[in-house]
């Protein structure tokens, strides 16, 4: 389907792709990886014929349907359905013609043809892709003027969906949608009959929904067959056979070098040292895979501990316009270590919640009591463009911390990621994934009791989002999370709220359960328990609830993988610091390196600790 040979692109004098080359099989469903800012985007508007390529080419078959999201979206006064419709440029071609045709040959063509493309059914086609993206029958009707960037994007996404190109390529199509509309989405795409090339950063997108990766490291493409999970696992072999390879050869390396340079003056062994020489200079290096760190997210604990509950609801209700609630009947309690994760579509009043849960809106009725001296952080991607473009990292932290020392401003940046000189850059030259980070720092700053995220993982490439992950599983005090990402709400959440019918309750089971009510259109309901059987005895201690065995396994699984991480950091160390020599050449590296193994030691044993006491907690539960 796509052939690739030799590609070379620059931009602005930086090279992105080098020499690359690839072949996509038909069919491909593959998701295209790479860390932010590496070229992945650009490459989409080589194959679309937007941007030229310095070296080599991109071929595709003879009338290839080339088909991505419009960068212009729709705002016109035509409704939804007419939009999606006209997106199948031959079905309206032939209906306009039907119109005029006299010809009794052509007219019978044109009915064959429309026959052929099932151009009849399209209208109920283009109103379930409009469904499954979020918008009801009402609203399909409505003319694209009504809505706002956001939907008309979803708008846009229907129709390159409803068009069925032969090569669909997709940039982090599920940054405008919801939950709900990432699960429709994952599963119509692994249901798609032609070749798809999709960026995306979402885990349980790339699981479900590719049967290839496409990998853009090192300004090389490599194809890997299989989900994500396969790509990661392959990779994480691929890298420690290489950095073996890699090891295993600079002694060698080494070893002939010593031989040189020892009996080169001699002449008895200047042969033979010779002839170590020329093997040195035809020794083709193995390449060892590098992989650039990515700066943690660092959360701040609270200052002080608050008492449980932090924030209580009784009867309260919450809107815009007065006696016109948006949600009401909200008897809630949120304590100093919940992690909750919100559910329900788009519109249903998640972020009015959020809103007030954060004190930023104000209860229409009820009561709402929350505890003394709460510190709430509360992180929006919309709030990115609250950061003033024109001022620098340094500046924005430097309004947190005015009486400050300069040194301990900066030291501030670089906890958020930004050290050096990167805290001189202005906020108009970092990209998505760094603004959300300065952000994201800026925003717990003060050490929150309660941390709100509002899609978070927009604009965080897969290994950001591990970290994000990370730090909101060490932080210890209470999250609330929105989320397309499920991978993120897996990971760090162990209650569920539905936001539904004009209230929020909770929801008792798990995500796969929500997935499927999500893709049957059914109402999302909670799991009814059976009945204890007759005679069964009633003084054994209750199970725990399914929910909260589930947290408990993810807990244990998080941990015994950062167990693993560790020991493997512990033992690279080890291996460096053993190198002869090492410590005599380079004194005060090893002095750093020493200091770092010591701080893992303590950080494994800790994870080993928390270990056996999840262990316990989960065989209580069993």
């Amino acid at each position: 389907m796509l052939q690739i040979t030799d590609l070379t692109v620059r931009v602005a004098g930086r090279v992105l792709i080098e020499k690359a080359s690839v072949s996509l099989p038909p069919r491909a469903r593959v998701g295209f990886l790479g860390r932010n800012g590496t070229g992945k985007t650009t490459l989409f508007r080589v194959i679309q014929g937007d941007w030229q390529a310095d070296e080599g080419d991109v071929r595709l078959p003879a009338r290839t349907r080339i088909g991505g999201v419009a960068q212009e979206t729709p705002g016109g006064p035509e409704s939804l359905v007419d939009f999606v419709l006209k997106a199948d440029t031959e079905r309206a071609r032939l209906l306009a013609e039907a119109e005029t045709a006299t010809d009794p040959h052509r007219i019978a063509e044109i009915q064959t043809r429309l026959v052929d493309i099932d151009a009849h059914s399209a209208p109920a086609r283009a109103a379930s892709i409009l469904a499954g993206l979020g918008f009801d029958a009402e609203a399909q009707m409505r003319p694209c003027s009504d809505f706002s960037g956001g939907w008309r994007m979803r708008v846009a996404l229907a129709a390159v969906l409803f068009a069925e190109p032969d090569l669909l390529l997709l940039d982090e199509p599920t940054n405008y949608l919801d939950l709900e509309g990432t699960l429709w989405l994952q599963d119509y795409l692994s249901r798609y009959p032609h070749s798809v090339l999709l960026i995306s950063h979402d885990r349980d997108l790339l699981d479900s929904s590719v049967d290839h990766i496409l990998h853009l490291d090192q300004k090389k493409l490599t194809l890997w067959r299989g989900s994500y999970t396969t790509f990661a696992r392959s990779r994480a072999i691929e890298m420690a056979v290489r950095e073996k390879a890699a090891k295993k050869q600079e002694d060698r390396r080494a070893h002939l070098q010593s031989f040189v340079d020892r009996f080169r003056a001699k002449a008895s062994k200047a042969r033979q040292a010779q002839s170590r020489l020329k093997m040195l200079e035809k020794m083709d290096s193995v390449a060892a895979i590098v992989e650039t760190d990515v700066p943690p997210f660092i959360i701040p604990e609270p200052k002080r501990k608050a008492s449980p509950p932090i924030i209580a609801m009784e009867g309260a209700s919450v809107g815009y316009a007065e006696g016109r609630p948006i949600l009401a009947r909200l008897s809630l309690r949120i304590d100093d270590d919940d992690r909750i994760g919100l559910l329900g579509a788009n519109g249903n009043g998640k972020s009015t919640f959020l809103k007030l849960v954060s004190d930023r809106l104000q209860a229409m009725a009820g009561r709402i009591v929350r505890a003394d001296k709460l510190t709430i952080a509360y992180f929006a991607q919309h709030q990115l463009d609250e950061l003033r473009p024109g001022e620098t990292v340094y500046q924005h932290m430097r309004r947190l911390m005015p009486a400050d020392p300069e040194a301990k401003v900066r030291a501030a940046c670089a906890r958020a990621g930004f050290s050096g000189e990167r805290s001189d850059t202005r906020v108009s030259s970092l990209s998505g994934g760094e603004k959300a980070r300065l952000l994201f720092a800026l925003a717990v700053f003060e050490g929150p009791h309660l941390l709100i995220l509002d899609e978070p993982t927009n604009h965080l490439d897969i290994d950001s989002r591990a970290a994000l992950v990370e730090a909101l599983n060490a932080y210890s005090g209470a999250v609330m999370i929105v989320s397309h990402d499920r991978h993120l709400l897996e990971a760090t959440v162990d209650r569920l709220w539905l936001v539904a019918g004009g209230s929020v309750r909770s929801f008792d089971g798990d995500l796969d359960e929500y997935r499927r009510a999500v893709l049957s259109g059914s109402e999302p309901e909670a799991p009814v328990a059976r009945p204890a059987a007759a005679g069964a005895a009633t003084d054994a201690p209750p199970p725990a609830p399914r929910a909260e065995q589930k947290a408990l396994a993810r807990r244990i699984a998080e941990t015994e993988a950062q167990m693993a991480r560790l020991k493997e950091e512990i033992a690279r160390i080890d291996r460096i610091l053993s190198q002869p020599g090492y410590f005599e050449a380079h004194a005060a590296n090893a002095a750093t390196a020493l200091k770092a193994r010591a701080a893992k030691e303590q950080q494994l044993a800790d994870a080993e600790e928390s270990w056996l006491d999840l262990s316990g907690e989960m065989e209580a539960a069993g």
